[in-house]
């Protein structure tokens, strides 16, 4: 099979682990094609057929087992780390149930159960011969022989194979992903009545575990079952390590590995982010009550083994779980964790001494009316090295977030700015940029992405600046056709297409983006007969289920588009359209006929961002604050060449500290176009039927807006008026677009990949491509 074909071939030094609850995968038919350069040959042949090999990609449903941008980086990731040769495996749940499908009824999100695999699943192949046991529960024995964990309840983990096909280059790596499966006499003996029926049923109790994702992006849900799952995914994935580790034969005499001393050497485990956690705990649990290591040597072992990925900076967003819960569910966790907090805590005051406050503040367990579990604290202690996802968030993490911990062990913090694979992201969704870029440059972009570079030479080429206008065009032309199909509106592909599409969130800001949107439509009403660059707003995106502001601005944005798209005197001037159910498969659709990118989150929460490198690439101009990997992209481009307005991190601190409180009445007073588009909203101009509906938008913007819309509000719709200015000028347009193209290669995933290989796992990827299968192998 693809797992020991690929791995006996590369004899790796080390094997990369990728420890993700999220996997979003999207489709994989025509990703496999693209990877194994099959794609012109299986055109052919299903036309040869009399079928459109268009057609059936649209059957494949999207393996949505992530929410948002940290389960489709994993996926990256996987792609990156196959093309660049290393011996690398994800590890996660199979969810039963991915992200849910949304529907929008009566302009309110609806939620639908995504039951991806009703119709099976083409590319797992269900590993029944590895399936592990998992323990929860039970209590905790000291014993002369050692530590013992008994009276457990077991659930068993079936692992799922789903190969991952590097590009071009024979490697298929593997992505491994856990099934919750109840053992045969689950609660059976529990039922001395003679309930066995219900004894039988109750087995649903351990299959839950792996039935459905948590729909939360950036938010902490302190639910037991959550706790189980990430748990769940880390006992299967470390057995099944150590396993391998043990009867892997590269470098060792023995018929089984039984000294760990080098696990660190061939093993390499990264955390992303704190979800996986469990991990530093449940190596050290191994390590010393079943492999019996010495406890200080077990602690050297998982540290040197584990690296950790932080994600996000924004307090609601960080796990902090019940002391209590941890004390039924895993007790010896519990005490492994107080153990090593110990252990750390003794090692700050060393160094600190008196200094009281730095020990509650760097402390695993936070004090209080419930004692809980910081599992980023327990990642930073139990990890060799910590890295943020873009330069301007690992600075925060290194100055704020975790300052003392940087204090204390600087040489742990890294960066690794996030990026996405070209693959996906270029050849597959945009095949018509690619073929203009390759008939300039040739293909060697598609594996080294800073070759775009080269396409500088032609900014002033009238052929390729036509050629790249004519791409984005028929690529708007067919996303309009579509939407007009999905939604019965027509539009003006003449239009700028303006496309912000990302998780619903108040710190994302799509409510300045309906700001905009109303003054926009405020403007043309008060002036039909002036002439207005005609714009197409576009806004997606899932609202977490139990998230009520992030669902009443999905209601809003339906709202201003039922009254700006049904206004006469409006035409199509502007049209506000609300995607529903944004996910993989229509981002390979939306992103390559965008012009204009919104990423305008509040300076300092967004930690980078991959949806800004995606429209970067496929020729679209940012509008954006210096936020996340934005920074990094105004540098690589020229911060002229994107639009970039608003606060800067230190602008909102200044806003933050006491005496500069920021006051949303303040702007609603001396900002007249925002005072009408407000009391618009508020006197229910755009909810004729139900005039109080925004009420609860209007109260947060103006008394509990912690992401400060209105301070960024003028700058904004100045900053839109350049982008009009610019859009009317079609040649210097496209001429930004190319220069936008050209600087993008740093946002590749396999640069971001090479660095976790080379300054973090201590590996080299290669660029060799293993031989065929039908050709001789040396």
């Amino acid at each position: 099979d693809w797992i020991s074909f690929s791995l006996c071939l590369a004899l790796p030094l080390q094997r990369i682990y990728y420890l993700s609850l999220e996997f979003y995968m999207g489709r994989t038919l025509q990703n496999t094609m693209v990877n194994l350069g099959l794609q012109n040959a299986c055109d052919e042949a299903i036309y040869q057929l009399g079928l459109d090999l268009e057609e059936l990609e649209e059957i494949e449903e999207d393996a949505g087992l992530g929410n948002g941008g940290l389960g489709r980086l994993a996926a990256c990731f996987l792609d990156s780390m196959a093309t660049l040769g290393l011996a690398a495996y994800g590890y996660g749940i199979r969810y039963e149930f991915g992200i849910f499908n949304q529907k929008i009824v009566d302009g309110w999100q609806v939620e639908e159960a995504d039951d991806w695999l009703r119709y099976g699943n083409p590319w797992e192949k269900a590993r029944p011969e590895y399936m592990l046991p998992v323990h929860f529960y039970g209590r905790v024995e000291h014993t002369p022989e050692g530590v013992k964990w008994i009276d457990t309840q077991v659930v068993l983990a079936m692992p799922y194979d789903t190969p991952v096909p590097g590009y071009k280059n024979n490697t298929v790596n593997t992505m491994r992903l856990w099934s919750a499966k109840a053992p045969n006499d689950f609660n059976l003996q529990e039922f001395n009545m003679g309930d066995y029926i219900e004894a039988v049923l109750d087995r649903n109790l351990a299959e839950n575990i792996s039935r459905v994702l948590y729909p939360n992006d950036n938010f902490f849900e302190g639910k037991e079952l959550r706790l189980k799952q990430e748990y769940f995914v880390v006992a299967a994935t470390l057995q099944d390590i150590i396993r391998r580790f043990k009867s892997s034969k590269f470098g060792c005499r023995d018929p089984v590995r039984t000294c760990f001393e080098t696990f660190p050497d061939k093993v390499a485990i990264q955390l992303n982010d704190t979800h996986p956690a469990l991990s530093i705990p449940e190596l050290m649990r191994i390590l010393v009550d079943v492999e019996k290591v010495d406890w200080d040597k077990a602690w050297e072992i998982t540290k040197r083994t584990c690296a950790y990925t932080n994600h996000t900076v924004l307090p609601e967003a960080l796990e902090r779980w019940p002391v209590s819960m941890f004390e039924k569910l895993l007790p010896r966790h519990l005490e492994i964790i107080y153990a090593l907090n110990q252990m750390h805590l003794d090692r700050v005051a060393a160094l600190y001494p008196g200094d009281i406050d730095r020990l509650r503040r760097m402390s695993v367990i936070e004090e209080g009316d419930c004692k809980r579990i910081n599992m980023a604290h327990l990642c930073v202690i139990g990890s060799h090295a910590v890295n943020g996802v873009a330069r301007i968030h690992s600075d925060i993490v290194k100055n704020s977030v975790f300052k003392d911990f940087y204090e204390l062990e600087p040489e742990k913090f890294q960066n690794k700015t996030n990026g996405i694979t070209p693959r996906r992201w270029l050849l597959l969704c945009n095949p018509g940029l690619a073929d203009i870029i390759a008939e300039k440059i040739g293909e060697s972009f598609i594996t080294d992405l800073s070759q775009l570079k080269k396409l500088l030479e032609f900014i002033d080429n009238e052929t390729f600046i036509r050629d790249v206008a004519k791409v984005k065009q028929e690529n708007k032309l067919k996303f309009a056709t579509y939407l007009e199909e999905q939604y019965k509106v027509k539009i003006n592909p003449m239009s700028m297409f303006d496309v912000q599409v990302k998780r619903i969130h108040e710190y994302k800001r799509q409510l300045l983006n309906c700001l905009h949107a109303i003054t926009l439509y405020n403007r043309i009403r008060c002036n039909p007969s002036k002439s207005f660059v005609p714009r197409t707003i576009m806004i997606g995106g899932k609202a977490a289920p139990g998230y009520h502001m992030a669902k009443m601005i999905i209601k809003l944005i339906t709202s201003i588009g039922e009254v700006i798209n049904n206004d006469p005197y409006v035409g199509d001037k502007l049209k506000v359209i609300f995607l529903e159910n944004y996910r993989v498969s229509l981002a390979e659709k939306v992103i390559p006929a965008a012009d204009l990118s919104q990423q305008i989150s509040t300076a300092g929460t967004e930690a980078s961002g991959t949806g800004n490198m995606k429209f970067m690439v496929n020729g679209a101009l940012t509008i954006g604050t210096m936020d996340g990997a934005n920074v990094e992209m105004a540098e690589e481009a020229g911060e002229e060449n994107l639009f970039i307005f608003g606060m800067r991190v230190e602008d909102v601190e200044a806003l933050d500290r006491k005496g500069l409180v920021y006051n949303a009445r303040e702007y609603y007073e001396s900002l007249p176009e925002l005072r009408q588009a407000i009391d618009q909203i508020s006197s229910g101009f755009f909810s004729p039927r139900d005039p109080g509906c925004f009420k609860d938008v209007v109260n947060m913007l103006m008394y509990h807006d912690r992401f400060k819309v209105f301070a960024d509000y003028e700058a904004y719709i100045k900053c839109q008026g350049q982008v009009d200015q610019l859009f009317m000028d079609p040649r210097e347009w496209t001429r930004k677009v190319i220069r936008n193209i050209a600087c993008s290669g740093k946002f590749s995933s396999d640069r971001t990949i090479t660095e976790y290989a080379r300054e973090i796992w201590g590996v080299e990827p290669s660029a060799t491509a293993i031989p065929p299968p039908n050709l001789p192998r040396n």
